[in-house]
């Protein structure tokens, strides 16, 4: 039932896969960015001294993860589109 409205609702299966790819894209670079962040904190916590080196570590890391989302995104929205 949920899945007949739901294509109703999009008109087909391909823009409703590619808003359910879009989503769970952006969760998982939600996720991603928040283990991050969590275990730079922790790292720093251990070994202050280490913050620097840790801190650019992370901001890279989390940087490429934003690019990943960023082009699931895209996919998701040009197969929608074609």
């Amino acid at each position: 039932m949920l899945f007949s409205m739901l294509l109703e609702a999009t008109g087909s299966v391909s823009v409703m896969g590619a808003a359910i790819g879009a989503g769970l894209a952006a969760i998982g670079a939600g996720l991603g960015i928040g283990k991050i962040g969590g275990s730079a904190m922790e790292g720093i916590a251990r070994q202050p001294e280490a913050a620097g080196r840790i801190q650019t570590a992370m901001l890279i890391i989390a940087a490429l993860i934003e690019a990943v989302a960023l082009f699931a995104a895209v996919i998701c929205l040009l197969v929608a589109t074609a």
